[in-house]
């Protein structure tokens, strides 16, 4: 288990640069706290840091799950795709907001898997 925690604090890091990230847009594209938009590529970072948020509520509990009742290995490389998968959506988003899809498909499916694979594990165990 872990490589699954060294995984979950590597994705709270990257949520915490990605913060950083905001922070530096807000100032270098003059948007003033606390409003929350005004600037096309502010709009981006802050859109970006909001969705992994999302994730996250999602991606920590079902990493974890999965590496307790499935495989702490598969559970690491699936969270590491997940964070590859953040950056490229980051880098995708920022750049043109229609180039997001393969970040973000990189960082769902691991997630779905993640989810079906402690959902399948926790009710092996029950039986």
């Amino acid at each position: 288990m872990e490589l699954v925690a060294v995984v979950i604090v590597l994705a709270l890091l990257e949520f915490v640069a990605f913060g950083a990230l905001v922070g530096r847009a807000r100032g270098r594209y003059g948007v003033k706290a606390p409003a929350t938009g005004g600037h096309e590529i502010f709009d981006r970072y802050f859109r970006v840091h909001y969705n992994t948020m999302e994730m996250l509520v999602v991606f920590v509990p079902a990493i974890w799950l999965f590496g307790l009742y499935v495989s702490p290995q598969w559970g690491a490389i699936l969270g590491a795709v997940f964070l590859v998968g953040r950056i490229l959506y980051l880098r995708g988003y920022v750049a043109d907001p229609s180039k997001r899809e393969f970040g973000f498909g990189l960082s769902v499916l691991p997630v779905v898997v993640l989810l079906v694979g402690a959902l399948l594990g926790a009710v092996r165990v029950l039986l």
